[in-house]
């Protein structure tokens, strides 16, 4: 298969001013957040240490008018945390800009890869 057949991954990247980049580390981080109850675990699966998923999270945290992740603190019941309901939202949007980007500008995107080598 020739470069030019097959379509370049999207990668959504949003940045805010508040200091804010919403892009595909934070809505995978969401998602597995979601998916395993557990930032840490989250963090474990992308690859990365506790204290830079925590670090993430408390920038969308701190960004969104709500909390997009509501943790406990671990102890003898365990910690653990849930995407909210605006985090569910806040994902939703996100994905369903990706959708749009690939569905409404596949044209778009096989032109460029006609310019390919």
């Amino acid at each position: 298969m020739r470069n030019q057949d097959r379509l370049p991954k999207i990668k959504l990247r949003l940045e805010y001013d508040v200091p804010l980049v919403l892009g595909p580390g934070k809505a995978e981080l969401l998602t597995l957040i979601d998916r395993l109850g557990s930032i840490s675990a989250a963090g474990r699966e992308m690859g990365m240490s506790y204290k830079r998923a925590w670090s993430l999270v408390e920038e969308m945290n701190a960004a969104f008018a709500e909390p997009v992740v509501d943790s406990s603190r671990g102890g003898s019941g365990g910690g653990g945390a849930t995407v909210t309901a605006n985090g569910q939202q806040v994902l939703r949007l996100y994905r369903a800009l990706e959708k749009m980007l690939a569905d409404q500008g596949a044209e778009e995107i096989r032109a460029l890869n006609s310019l390919l080598k």
